[in-house]
């Protein structure tokens, strides 16, 4: 399912819808380009979660951990060079068999190491500086309901 956000404020109330959403145990993989909004994206579902702390990209510390209605863990994969790492950061501690939801930046990074039940968007550029389109794919069991109310609420008329 493809969506077209038309402003980075709708990037976040997409993220926002999402996170509504989500259930303890989901995984959201985020891919695309530096820029794309995958962190704005992600600030959106933390505040559709109930998390009150500025949401910041996990670049250099890797994860970050926030309360909400459910724990987030939030990892940035970017400047990992090698998937031992990921041992090392916890990432299978929080991405397999999650207490409450992960989101992972850079998913593609290592795409072996990822669950294999988790919602995948890919976050491009649109026909502006301000658009983006969202793709999203359902892998795996639980993720459908949340693609048919996006797909509700959000369908380009």
């Amino acid at each position: 399912m493809e969506l077209v956000s038309e402003s980075p404020e709708a990037t976040w109330s997409v993220g926002e819808f999402v996170g509504k959403r989500l259930k303890a145990g989901m995984v959201l993989c985020l891919t695309g380009d530096l820029g794309a909004g995958k962190t704005l994206f992600t600030k959106g579902v933390a505040a559709g979660l109930g998390v009150k702390e500025d949401v910041t990209s996990p670049s250099f510390t890797l994860m970050n951990l926030y309360d909400g209605r459910l724990p987030v863990a939030h990892f940035d994969l970017y400047r990992l060079d090698d998937e031992g790492d990921l041992d090392e950061i916890g990432f299978y501690e929080y991405a397999d068999e999650p207490v409450g939801v992960a989101i992972i930046e850079w998913a593609d990074k290592f795409p072996e190491a990822l669950p294999p039940h988790h919602l995948s968007v890919v976050l491009s550029p649109g026909k502006n500086l301000e658009e983006r389109r969202l793709a999203f794919t359902a892998r795996g069991d639980g993720y459908e309901g949340i693609l048919a109310a996006l797909e509700e609420s959000f369908a380009q008329a």
